[in-house]
């Protein structure tokens, strides 16, 4: 019935439905704000633990601010000359003041400890929902280890100074609250005491020019370190097959030498400027002790007010002190957030029209209509040209053609991974930038010539597109496909974890899984992109087997490198720089098109080489790869 209107057959996703707290705000989509005021929606989100964490902590500074002010008192009305009040008054106020404050200052610091986790997963969840929304030239052009550093590192920091800023922020604010006590005891005094003042803001303001550019070389150099190791982690048997490992210890090596430069011209910035930062309200300290020295000599002041007074300037110091921290944050934080933003501002190139509908009830019909294709990119060649290709529902083509033809491109364009340049991809009748890209890939599964799989039980890699089948439906897609029998013979069966990307089974082991995964979801259309090109022959005859029978009535595009795979098909294309030169059964070609026949020895030498060269061998498993993989705490948390 290919597409309904109405709401009687809606598009339901076979995956379950998300279970995590989402976040509640996201980033301010305008670039011409400035960082803070972008993310601020983020922290607004949580607003209440965080004013009440500001406010506690204001609270407890104040009553800090009166213990001074006691002192001072005690001395003039208790110590000194006149006795009008006892000092256990003045002793009793001072420790329930502290006592208050201590309460109030340990609620502040968990509810400012819950903020800032709290935004920090939702910063973590926001970056990857986008990434989840990327289209695939996205990731044609940027480095898995950068994507890691920003979703990391440069979210550590803008959380820590948009959570930690404001706190110091109101640490600060007590020096005018102490300092309206200071004027409060002596004007003259107080103004003196803090006449090194504007020589600090300028002194912070000069650090705060020279720490940005230092701050961005260095989060980007981090990132450059992240994507070392994670090339090398993940591409370990090419380095070992090459013995490259102290080729790639070198270039770690170069590459963590620039970091420590950017360390050490940081350090080199601030050891200039924050000594200055810290100690220039300590000259308040000399002038407070040289004019109120000499205005209680002349008997102007009492010594309690002197005392007062250089409390007050220590609780000033400490604010100044952590200004110079302060700045060194908002730069790191500023820097940070640029990389984060440069991010969350791609656009995926693969989006819903507005308008487009779901694909439900598919029959399976496909059309390629004078199809262009180029991949993204400045002065790249077409990779298809005026490509036609027609599959009826239920029918099987195969796609034969030289390595670089454009046969796994056909592929890319019918689960819509990227848009054409010219023409049209058509299912049912429908232009598929016309559907919903999730109901489309939901009626088109995949499996590739290099199956990815992930860390987790066999069981868990089958039923991936189908999280709520039972175990029997998953054994019975994994018979179907020829994995049944390895999968029985591992140690624990369905629930063996496998290693890294799979990487602790064979390829051809591998593959079958991969198949397993995609016959579950039973999708009306199905692709195999060489999807048997690791297992060995008469392992494939088995799958053939029974892929002929789970075929039947399903749309079936092969990308075939085999003649075995090509036995499976109706009819078989013959692709050749992008365009059809060829059409029709295996035997009709045989005897019409020398090219088809020279393109298929061609083929199937790779395939044999490829053999010859052990690639469809399988990879021992050991006890340490059966083992559930330990997830490093606090990774992503």
């Amino acid at each position: 019935m290919g597409l309904l209107a109405d709401t009687s057959s809606p598009f339901v996703p076979v995956a379950v439905d998300s279970r995590y707290r989402a976040p509640r705000a996201s980033i301010d989509p305008d670039p011409s704000k400035s960082w803070l005021r972008r993310a601020w929606p983020v922290a607004a989100a949580h607003k209440r633990a965080f004013l009440t964490a500001i406010i506690l902590s204001f609270v407890g500074l104040v009553l800090q601010v009166q213990i001074p002010d006691l002192l001072n008192k005690a001395f003039s009305n208790s110590i000194g000359l006149h006795h009008t009040v006892p000092l256990h008054y003045y002793v009793w106020w001072i420790l329930v003041l502290g006592g208050v404050g201590g309460v109030t200052g340990y609620i502040a610091r968990l509810f400012l400890y819950k903020t800032a986790y709290r935004i920090e997963f939702d910063f973590r969840n926001i970056i990857y929902e986008h990434l989840t929304k990327m289209s695939f030239s996205f990731y044609d052009r940027v480095q898995s280890g950068q994507l890691i550093s920003r979703a990391n590192s440069d979210i550590r920091s803008v959380q820590m100074y948009m959570t930690f800023a404001p706190l110091i922020l109101v640490q600060c604010s007590i020096a005018v609250v102490a300092f309206g006590y200071m004027l409060s005891i002596n004007v003259l005094l107080a103004l003196i005491s803090m006449v090194t003042m504007p020589l600090v803001y300028v002194v912070g303001v000069m650090m705060r020019k020279s720490l940005f550019p230092v701050s961005w070389l260095i989060q980007s150099r981090l990132a450059d370190v992240a994507t070392i190791v994670d090339e090398n982690v993940n591409g370990v048997r090419v380095v070992k097959s090459f013995a490259a490992e102290d080729q790639q210890l070198k270039a770690l090596a170069n590459a963590a030498t620039r970091v420590q430069w950017g360390y050490v011209k940081d350090a080199d910035i601030r050891a200039r400027w924050t000594p200055a930062i810290q100690n220039l309200p300590q000259l308040g300290l000399v002038l407070v002790l040289l004019f109120g020295g000499w205005m209680v000599i002349q008997h102007h002041l009492g010594v309690g007010a002197i005392l007062a007074f250089n409390i007050y300037l220590l609780m000033m110091q400490a604010p100044f002190m952590m200004l110079g921290m302060l700045i060194m944050m908002g730069q790191r934080a500023a820097a940070s957030a640029s990389r984060i933003y440069e991010i969350l501002d791609e656009r995926s190139d693969i989006v819903d029209r507005p308008g487009a509908v779901d694909l439900v009830d598919c029959r399976g019909e496909v059309t390629f209509d004078a199809v262009d294709f180029a991949y993204p990119g400045e002065d790249r060649p077409l990779v298809l040209r005026g490509f036609d290709l027609h599959l009826d529902a239920g029918e099987t083509v195969a796609l034969v053609g030289r390595t670089g033809s454009g046969k796994s491109t056909v592929a890319r364009l019918l689960t819509r991974s990227y848009d054409v340049t010219a023409g049209a991809v058509r299912v049912d009748g429908h232009d598929v930038r016309d559907l919903t890209v999730e109901s489309l890939r939901a009626n088109v599964g995949i499996v590739l010539d290099e199956p990815f799989l992930f860390s987790v039980s066999i069981r868990d890699n089958i039923g991936y597109g189908r999280p709520t089948a039972d175990l029997a439906e998953i054994e019975a897609a994994a018979k179907a496909a020829g994995a049944d029998e390895f999968i029985r013979e591992l140690p624990r069966g369905y629930d063996t974890v496998v290693g890294e990307r799979g990487y602790t089974l064979s390829g051809g082991q591998r593959q079958r899984i991969a198949i397993a995964r995609t016959l579950l979801v039973n999708p009306p259309i199905m692709i195999l992109d060489d999807a048997t090109s690791a297992i060995d022959v008469q392992v494939e005859q088995l799958i053939h087997s029974a892929l002929r029978h789970l075929m039947e009535g399903r749309t079936t595009l092969v990308i075939a490198h085999r003649l075995s795979t090509i036995s499976l098909a109706d009819r078989v294309v013959l692709l050749e720089q992008g365009r059809i030169v060829a059409d029709g059964t295996h035997a009709e070609l045989l005897e019409t098109s020398p090219l088809y026949a020279e393109v298929l020895a061609q083929v199937e030498a790779e395939a044999a080489e490829q053999e010859r060269d052990g690639l469809a061998a399988a990879a021992p498993l050991n006890d340490r790869d059966l083992r559930p993989p330990t997830m490093p705490g606090g990774l992503l948390s």
